[in-house]
């Protein structure tokens, strides 16, 4: 940052806080000084489109250099990649100490590209500074409309991950569009302590155009399952410290991994290593150094399984019935989330919107009050118009759906939008995050649309259905103030007339 600026937001943080604005052990500014940078960036992006971009550092292994170590060399370390860290980027960018071992950077007037290349400089730095005893890896993403500072941080931390993932010690970029076809490119995660073992299977594995994910033990591939959702596990059997029996017996034993195919790799062919493969729930087991027919045709051969599985789940079935458990307590609201399900996807269809599109509103439409499980039955089907607190209670509805369903985000995709922000306006009068105009996702102003439009011609305790003419009339003069979407109220009304 100028040096104006910066003078300007370290009054501002000092006013506020009444603290010092650098971390102590770094000189870095500190995680609240770092906030405040950000919100400032994206006020600078959203009034004159400055460019710039997020990143987050984080120290690869810190915590085993912390345990061979010792916390003092720990701290010097730190400081010694904080003063790296400052060097590498420019004067006008700022550097601060997000939390821990993980550092922040804003690169202001920088594309992801730019920003991409300085990431590299620092990587590149700090393993020539630490004869590469220690590496950084480096989560990048650019400022985009709409942006919040928690939406650009988890972006930011999405990219980390993958960094992570993939190797350590590199630099990684959010993609927008990160989501691919399994069927396409299949994630496959190698866990293995060897490193020519790992090469070995990699170089056969990328011959079929998968994307192939690496761990060196147990207790990293833990940590990367949980983040990355690979689609088969080749997991090697003696590792040092936990080894992959005792790895494969923890993913069995949760709902949320149990699914995961897993080949068993063993140095020898024996009976017994088969037998504790089996009995700790491995799909299928081949012998080191695995023959190169022999392992694509197993792999081949759970991958699909897999998918089959995945597809046969019928989640969206389990998630229905839950929906209209709930909705069964509001004796006033018996099929509106069918009828606003099937409405959202006939407009979505009229409108040119993508198949895919049209699912998530049938899929959003349905499950968009779900966090209604939350709301007390005497709130819920209270006969007057609530209280201020009772509707507090009520707003957060749509914010606990979108907490509800948030851990299906890969099979509902953009449904997830239509779920969290059905209630936001146009003019930024609604909730949860209060967004406005284009920020609010095609999706979700289609919901909107239709919840209100159901709502309206419903019967509620406090008041008789209105007509359809009345409904529609209530919905165009909603658009003409700027809180609806023109468009879709004009489509939604030559369908309903």
């Amino acid at each position: 940052m100028n040096s104006a600026m910066d003078s300007a937001l370290t009054v501002e943080y000092e006013n506020a806080v009444h603290a010092p604005y650098t971390d102590s052990l770094t000189g870095l500014f500190n995680h609240g000084y770092f906030l405040i940078s950000l919100e400032h960036e994206i006020k600078r992006y959203e009034r004159h489109g400055s460019p710039f971009t997020l990143g987050l550092v984080d120290v690869d292994w810190f915590s085993n250099f912390n345990k061979k170590f010792g916390s003092f060399d720990g701290d010097c370390m730190l400081k010694d990649i904080a003063h790296m860290i400052s060097s590498t980027i420019r004067d006008v960018d700022t550097s601060a100490r997000y939390q821990g071992d993980v550092f922040s950077l804003i690169l202001v007037m920088a594309e992801l590209e730019r920003a991409a290349i300085a990431g590299e400089r620092l990587c590149k730095a700090v393993e020539e500074m630490t004869g590469g005893k220690v590496t950084v890896s480096v989560g990048l993403a650019s400022c985009y409309k709409g942006a919040t500072p928690s939406g650009l941080i988890f972006r930011s931390q999405e990219a980390l991950a993958r960094a992570k993932a993939r190797g350590k010690n590199r630099v990684c970029l959010y993609e927008e569009q990160q989501s691919i076809h399994r069927e396409d490119h299949p994630r496959v995660l190698i866990v293995d302590d060897e490193p020519v073992n790992q090469k070995l299977t990699e170089a056969l594995l990328l011959t079929l155009d998968y994307e192939v994910i690496k761990a060196s033990n147990g207790e990293e591939a833990l940590h990367i399952i949980h983040k990355t959702d690979p689609d088969l596990i080749l997991l090697d059997a003696m590792m040092s410290g936990m080894n992959g029996f005792e790895v494969c017996r923890r993913l069995k034993a949760h709902n949320s991994t149990r699914l995961i195919p897993i080949i068993m790799l063993t140095a020898s062919n024996v009976v017994d290593a088969k037998l504790r493969a089996i009995e700790a729930g491995a799909d299928d087991f081949v012998t080191k150094p695995p023959n190169r027919a022999e392992l694509l045709a197993r792999t081949n051969s759970l991958l699909k399984a897999k998918f089959l599985n995945d597809d046969l789940a019928s989640i969206e079935n389990v998630l229905i019935s839950l929906a209209n458990a709930i909705e069964a307590r509001d004796a006033c609201t018996q099929g509106h989330v069918q009828r606003v399900a099937n409405l959202a996807h006939e407009l979505g269809s009229r409108m040119g919107l993508s198949k895919p599109e049209q699912k998530a509103l049938k899929l959003g439409g349905i499950l968009h009050d779900i966090g209604k499980i939350q709301v007390p039955d005497d709130i819920l089907n209270k006969p007057g118009p609530l209280l201020p607190g009772e509707r507090e209670i009520m707003e957060r509805h749509a914010e606990a759906s979108y907490k509800i369903c948030l851990p299906l985000k890969k099979s509902l995709g953009v449904a997830l939008e239509a779920i969290h922000y059905h209630h936001e306006k146009l003019d930024g009068s609604g909730y949860p995050e209060g967004l406005k105009g284009d920020e609010i996702p095609m999706v979700a102003r289609i919901m909107a649309v239709v919840d209100i439009y159901d709502a309206l011609v419903s019967e509620r305790p406090y008041r008789k259905a209105m007509s359809t003419e009345k409904s529609l009339n209530i919905l165009n003069q909603m658009a003409t103030d700027g809180k609806l979407d023109a468009d879709i109220v004009a489509n939604l009304t030559a369908v309903m007339r």
